[in-house]
């Protein structure tokens, strides 16, 4: 007989759990190229996602494939080393599978790093941006399907799902470490190809600051899980006016992810704690 998804999320909860030294509230998802992160935790154990019960494997080759656990200025942490995107293959109930095990862990703050393209005429590549907001068009909902209350409720508001709380505290935190700490609106894409230069013009002009093609499902899920949620977006690329697009490879996206790495590392190093 098959298992059941809820009975899926507890198997590999339990098996997760069994690393853990005690109660973990703040989980982390790096996003393409970011995972430099890492460099700043207290490391205690690297489970690869293949060794997990039931949990994808990334195959974007800048992932690294692994959930890691430790101490970030002695609090405790988990942290996903490479995430699920839709355009891979996998349903959104395999993408915000890592997410549900946090839930089941008791995980109440999760942060959430991507590369985005701007779309956004005052965005520069490197910038970092606070999502305040998104617009979804991905063609698949991760709540879609019969409802488990023991998850959420049926019908979640998304309103003020971007916790206001924690985006305060970052302002104030990138104020005093001279980082100009931008705030927008994030549209998602399933990917895996870029826009077209109409696209860009379509989603500036739909009000979006970034576009991306993952952060949104794992946000849906973790709001559903009354988490509390803090996301953060490097601008990748300029997308918008269009007369500014240039052609992009992921080696680029990679190389300013990586510069821009180390201010968003000491962001989240203070905000964390």
């Amino acid at each position: 007989m098959s298992k059941s998804y809820y009975e899926k999320i507890a198997e590999a909860t339990s098996f997760v759990r069994g690393y853990l030294k005690g109660n973990i509230l703040d989980a982390v998802i790096l996003g393409t190229g970011l995972g430099s992160f890492v460099d700043s935790i207290d490391i205690e154990e690297r489970i690869p996602y293949k060794n997990i019960p039931h949990f994808p494997v990334s195959t974007v080759e800048s992932h690294q494939g692994e959930l890691i656990i430790g101490k970030l200025k002695g609090k405790p942490i988990i942290v996903m080393s490479g995430r699920f995107h839709y355009y891979e293959g996998y349903s959104m109930k395999e993408v915000t599978f890592p997410v549900r095990l946090f839930q089941l862990l008791g995980v109440e703050n999760i942060f959430i790093t991507n590369v985005a393209g701007g779309t956004n005429a005052d965005y520069e590549a490197g910038d970092l941006v606070v999502i305040k907001d998104h617009i979804n068009f991905m063609p698949e909902n991760p709540l879609r399907g019969q409802n488990d209350s023991r998850l959420g409720v049926r019908f979640p508001d998304l309103k003020n799902t971007y916790c206001p709380d924690l985006r305060v505290k970052a302002h104030g935190i990138a104020k005093e470490m001279k980082i100009d700490l931008k705030e927008g609106i994030y549209f998602s894409l399933a990917g895996p190809n870029l826009e077209t230069p109409a696209e860009y013009e379509f989603i500036h002009r739909s009000g979006a600051d970034l576009v991306g093609m993952s952060t949104v499902p794992e946000v849906i899920v973790a709001k559903h899980a009354e988490m509390n949620i803090f996301a953060v977006s490097i601008v990748s690329n300029v997308c918008y006016p269009t007369d500014r697009i240039q052609e992009t490879s992921i080696d680029s996206v990679i190389e300013v992810a990586h510069l821009s790495g180390e201010k968003l590392s000491a962001l989240l190093g203070a905000l964390i704690p």
